[in-house]
């Protein structure tokens, strides 16, 4: 996919880096990437995103905003309270970059429409703050062999990771899956949301910027990614980890007798939802 002189202007300070140059653009611009929550980690990274001139941007998020919101996520301002998340991020990054195309999904993600959305795409980045939200879309990438940049936030502790579980790593082994990592979630309750705990409004700048660094590294396919590597973010000690991890043959999706072969265990219960929804992002 060829660049415009306009985009060759545009994107002058990617071309003249050597692992990036005109044929890294012409992937990014090519590239499909599914945002999933235009919350605190979905605003800095689609706005990295549109910056770098990603062709084709989906946001999905049946938000809308609120005041509170303001505090960190900066694709949306004060005039933008009480309009969907996916419009007002839509409108943000035709301001930023005119050559990006957004496909804006402004519903609840579940187990009937996860699995078409994302084969849809060729990459998803998931910011959501919901655990429902992020195991559903977890096995939804590894039935859908895509690859997801998923980031978590804390109140001053935030953490990323990169799966692809459809392949494999140099020595053979099959990669991790997010249950690999984590294989259940939390009890309901255990873990505060942010209105109830806080968080650190710059750390979600911090943690979505470095998951549109990650992005634009699995598009291009430079440096060392972060798969079977967590990179957790201590931002009270200003401290960073990488913690590694690996396929684990028991895992219900991957592993050795998969129990997961369809998303119907995210089928929705009476009561509960797998949205994103306001919370520590």
């Amino acid at each position: 996919m060829s660049l415009t002189p306009e985009e060759v202007e545009r994107y002058a300070r990617h071309i003249v880096l050597r692992d990036v140059g005109g044929p890294g653009q012409q992937k990014l611009k090519a590239a499909r990437v599914l945002v999933v929550g235009a919350g605190g980690l979905g605003s800095p990274l689609i706005l990295y995103l549109a910056a770098a001139g990603v062709g084709t941007i989906g946001v999905v998020d049946d938000d809308e905003v609120s005041l509170s919101n303001l505090q960190r996520q900066v694709l949306h301002a004060t005039p933008d309270v009480g309009r969907p998340k996916t419009q007002s991020a839509a409108q943000a990054v035709e301001r930023i970059n005119p050559n990006v195309s957004v496909e804006a999904h402004p519903f609840r993600l579940d187990a009937e429409n996860a699995l078409e959305l994302i084969s849809s795409y060729d990459l998803v980045a998931d910011g959501s703050d919901s655990f429902a939200t992020r195991y559903l879309v977890a096995d939804a990438c590894a039935l859908a062999r895509r690859p997801l940049v998923t980031a978590s936030l804390g109140t001053f502790d935030g953490a990323i990771t990169t799966i692809r579980s459809h392949e494999a790593a140099p020595d053979g082994a099959p990669n991790p899956t997010w249950r690999c990592l984590f294989p259940e979630a939390p009890p309901p309750g255990t873990v505060p949301a942010c209105a109830e705990a806080g968080v650190l409004g710059a750390l979600a700048g911090l943690m979505g910027s470095m998951m549109a660094i990650e992005v634009i590294r699995e598009i291009v396919g430079f440096g060392e990614g972060l798969v079977g590597r967590l990179l957790v973010v201590d931002a009270l000690s200003m401290r960073f980890e990488t913690l590694s991890y690996a396929w684990d043959p028991e895992n219900p999706i991957t592993g050795t007798a998969p129990t997961i072969t369809d998303l119907s265990i995210h089928a929705s219960r009476p009561g509960r939802s797998a949205a994103p929804r306001e919370g520590a992002a």
